[in-house]
């Protein structure tokens, strides 16, 4: 392997690595607080990209109730890509009433809640594939403006062209990340989540409300996904309803590798997932969620706690 290549497929890991992170996130940040998966988390990962699409001023298919749709109204990427946050936020705010609340109240077994966020990721699958169809939807052609398609990293004899997207991709987990980092451990909102984590009971003894902050981090964890879908979506485009079933199990296979519930650990594991799904070598390119599933194998046997977390201590 060359230098250029080498180095070429360093910028491409980090760049889809760290997409994996901030969707891994969601997932920590929900777990931490109430020791589950949330299996819906994929689902939103997938209207936060069809919300920007739209948004954009993108045209439904030929199929679905909504055939030949399209708003009167277009907005740039950047904003187009909040405000598809901000929705996909909203649904998480709703699935944790419907779906998580009413379960968490009756002091149901978790494996019922499990199912039940499972049951509205295939409602909302459906219902995406009801009104839009199941085709494939490409991002308008000038999203990011008059940004060259790709820029070269290198030098004229030695060129390494990254394309503009996966730039935009980086920059933009780059600074979703550092806002999170802030946010959970720099404010009141962040100390009051990291205590409901700890103790639900106690920290509501203190005067915090759970079912408050519980809310909000519904809201982080599912703006983090519609951001990281239309993240995906801009570069490989929309592949259907069920496009993010596959990032739901790469997700997984994130926060396991890199510890259930710690936020530095998605971190690392999506990056070190997205390293190495770049050195896969393209014939064998089919083959890249199997290597990514064999890895989170391997840590299972090894690590069972993942890279950076921490045993679990039976109480007795």
């Amino acid at each position: 392997m060359t230098l250029t290549l080498f180095l070429q497929n360093i910028l491409n890991g980090l760049s889809i690595g760290s997409v994996y992170a901030i969707f891994a996130l969601g997932y920590t940040l929900v777990f931490s607080i109430l020791g589950i998966i949330n299996f819906a988390h994929g689902a939103v990962f997938t209207l936060g990209a069809y919300f920007t699409y739209f948004l954009m001023g993108g045209a439904t298919g030929f199929n679905g109730l909504l055939a030949n749709a399209k708003l009167p109204f277009s907005l740039p990427f950047g904003l187009a890509t909040l405000v598809s946050g901000v929705l996909a936020g909203l649904v998480g705010v709703a699935i944790e009433r419907l779906a998580f609340r009413p379960l968490r109240r009756r002091g149901s077994d978790p494996l019922l809640t499990v199912v039940s966020s499972l049951g509205v990721a295939l409602v909302i699958v459906n219902v995406i594939q009801y009104l839009v169809g199941a085709e494939n939807y490409t991002f308008p052609a000038g999203a990011f403006g008059n940004l060259p398609p790709a820029i070269n990293f290198g030098t004229a004899a030695n060129p390494i062209p990254i394309r503009t997207v996966q730039i935009v991709i980086f920059l933009v987990s780059g600074v979703m990340l550092t806002v999170l980092t802030y946010l959970i451990n720099g404010t009141k909102y962040g100390k009051a989540m990291r205590a409901v984590a700890e103790d639900a009971t106690t920290s509501s003894l203190l005067g915090i409300d759970p079912d408050r902050f519980i809310v909000l981090t519904f809201f982080v964890s599912s703006f983090l996904a519609g951001v990281a879908g239309t993240l995906v979506g801009s570069s490989v485009s929309i592949a259907g309803p069920y496009f993010g079933i596959g990032f739901g199990l790469k997700g997984l296979a994130v926060i396991v590798l890199g510890g259930l519930g710690s936020i530095p650990g998605a971190v690392v594991g999506g990056l070190v997932i997205g390293l190495i799904e770049a050195f896969v070598p393209g014939e064998y390119s089919a083959y890249k969620d199997a290597i990514a599933f064999g890895l989170l194998f391997i840590m299972l046997l090894v690590r069972p706690q993942g890279l950076l977390g921490r045993k679990l201590i039976q109480k007795v």
